[in-house]
């Protein structure tokens, strides 16, 4: 920390500090809470922060920082502005800092200005100001707000009652002993896989100590988030570890559970595979209607007029976001069912549940989409054919066939495609080549619904039905084969293949759009990897070479994905996204 005489003498200081350092502007008659000033001057996601008085800049925004640091020195001389009235009489910022903050938006920079809350961020000029000031600082615990806002703003009602009145606390504990965010989350990995671990075992011990170690995991899972709001310890490796641990965790315990039943003489990898389905498919929805619809303009919807009311009333709230079965009470009913049931009746509970609560979504959603009246961008409609991962079979077809008309000619297709994929592989025959020839047929289907761009009401279930065409045709085919162990393998490829679609959704909600379409490509794209696996199913019919081929491919599909992915993430270009917490 360096104190300056004027705005001139802080232009030098700041000039000799080495390019690749944050830096920040903090008026001398500053007065206000510690984490006011965390908030403005440390979080590393944006390239310039300001609260009252006080003014951070990342290496990127340097430049604009010092010129227009050196043009507010040139107009306004050495001497300190003063803070005053603004025309509507509410408080302006005219420190060096908040000058500096506006000039940086006048250049360009976007400068992120916090939320405070109750937190006091002022400068005052006179002695009354700053008693006042004072005053309202003293009367507000920081501590106590900072602890607060750790803790993410809209989560479920077992989360939030649950976990988060502890976890918080665990959190500042973690922080005060230097521990960061990716380490808990490591934490949280590892202790799901030992609990995967001990429901692999297939005993009535092993399933309790699942279940604690499971709800301990989350707990811990919990735990990073509020860690890295509190100690504002943003970075894109801890997007990448957060999102990739989570579905790691979860098919990971899902295999434990398969294999603990298999130990005890039940086989329930089909019911494995088939949560894991409809858990992603669930998702898919989510990211797909939120894309399409998230900078939609016009949007006027009585659909969603409804749902703000209801959201108005406490109880509504919370038993809206419970019939969804979020993450918290997902885990919570898997956990205490493992313990006191079977992994037979887990899968069950998780595939009725998730079936009504995807009934409930996806009804209140093609409700909103058409009721309201919106005209949706082209960033949407790119989004949406980023999620539709379409192979080069359907850019093929896509490139040389007319785009077809109509406001739901493009979801009409992609789900009669799904149909007749997943309807040739549940009824005819075993290994036929007329389900390699309903392959053909939903390959040019799929590129028929992507030939044009994707801005109708109902586009957004595109993604969806190519989902649930290859996850589902997968699983069936894998089950009706009756080979040993090709489901388990099934469940290997659909595992590595929703990584990839997860890693596309993370990406696009970071601004820095999907995957290379090498990547695309090289793994043949929803409709290629369909098709590969009807022929492989006809081609090696009955015999254990279809399990080999299987575990092959998925061994194929997660090392080029896991390369990309981990290239990408680790990279500089990456973004840092995180939930936030509540307001301070």
């Amino acid at each position: 920390m360096q104190t300056a005489a004027d705005a001139g003498d802080a232009a030098a200081r700041l000039a000799a500090v080495p390019a690749g350092h944050r830096v920040a502007l903090v008026d001398p008659r500053f007065v206000g809470h510690v984490h006011a000033l965390r908030l403005g001057l440390t979080d590393p996601r944006f390239p310039a922060a300001a609260v009252p008085g006080a003014l951070a800049a990342q290496p990127e925004a340097r430049g604009a920082l010092m010129r227009a640091l050196r043009r507010a020195t040139a107009a306004v001389g050495a001497g300190a502005p003063v803070a005053g009235p603004d025309a509507d009489g509410a408080p302006e910022d005219r420190t060096v800092p908040g000058r500096i903050a506006v000039a940086l938006e006048a250049e360009g920079t976007a400068v992120k200005r916090p939320e405070l809350g109750s937190l006091t961020a002022a400068v005052p000029t006179d002695a009354g100001a700053r008693a006042a000031a004072e005053s309202a600082r003293d009367q507000v615990d920081d501590e106590a707000v900072r602890l607060r806002s750790a803790v993410k703003a809209h989560d479920g009602f077992f989360t939030t009652y649950g976990i988060s009145p502890y976890s918080r606390y665990i959190a500042r504990w973690c922080a005060r002993r230097g521990l960061t965010p990716n380490q808990v989350t490591t934490a949280s990995l590892i202790t799901a896989l030992i609990a995967a671990g001990a429901a692999a075992t297939g005993t009535r011990g092993g399933y309790v100590a699942a279940g604690i170690l499971l709800l301990v995991s989350f707990v811990l899972d919990c735990t990073d988030g509020q860690l890295a709001r509190y100690s504002l310890q943003y970075s894109t490796m801890g997007a990448w570890l957060d999102a990739t641990f989570d579905r790691a965790k979860e098919y990971a315990y899902y295999a434990g559970l398969a294999i603990g039943a298999i130990r005890g003489g039940d086989d329930v990898w089909t019911l494995a595979l088939g949560a894991m389905v409809l858990q992603a498919c669930r998702h898919v929805v989510d990211f797909s209607f939120n894309e399409a619809n998230h900078d939609a303009v016009a949007n006027t919807s009585p659909t969603a007029a409804l749902s703000d009311k209801l959201d108005s009333v406490g109880w509504t709230v919370w038993a809206r976001r419970m019939i969804v079965l979020p993450i918290g009470e997902r885990w919570a009913m898997i956990a205490v069912l493992t313990a006191l049931t079977t992994p037979r009746v887990v899968f069950y509970a998780l595939l009725v549940g998730c079936s009504l609560a995807a009934c409930y979504t996806t009804a209140g959603r093609l409700l909103r989409s058409l009721t309201r009246k919106a005209r949706r961008t082209d960033r949407a409609a790119r989004a949406l054919a980023d999620l539709a991962d379409s192979g080069p079979l359907a850019q093929g077809v896509a490139a040389v066939a007319p785009g077809l008309r109509g406001g739901f000619t493009a979801p009409v297709v992609a789900l009669l495609g799904t149909l007749v994929m997943i309807g040739a592989a549940l009824f005819l025959p075993y290994g036929s080549w007329l389900t390699v020839a309903a392959a053909a047929v939903y390959a040019l289907l799929s590129g028929l619904a992507v030939a044009r761009p994707l801005k109708g009401a109902l586009d957004w279930l595109v993604p969806p039905f190519f989902r649930a065409g290859e996850y589902v045709t997968i699983l069936v085919l894998a089950a009706r084969s009756d080979v040993p162990h090709a489901v388990p393998a099934a469940f290997g490829l659909v595992s590595a293949v929703a990584y990839h679609h997860y890693d596309t959704v993370y990406r696009i909600r970071g601004g820095t759009g999907a995957p290379p379409q090498w990547l695309v490509r090289t793994i043949g794209g929803h409709e290629g990897r369909t098709a590969l696996v009807a022929v492989l199913a006809a081609v090696l019919t009955h015999t254990s070479g279809f399990t080999t081929a299987l575990t092959a491919l998925a061994a194929a599909v997660a090392l080029v994905v896991l390369v990309e992915s981990i290239r990408f993430w680790v990279s500089s270009s990456a973004p840092a996204v995180h939930d936030e917490g509540e307001l301070a």
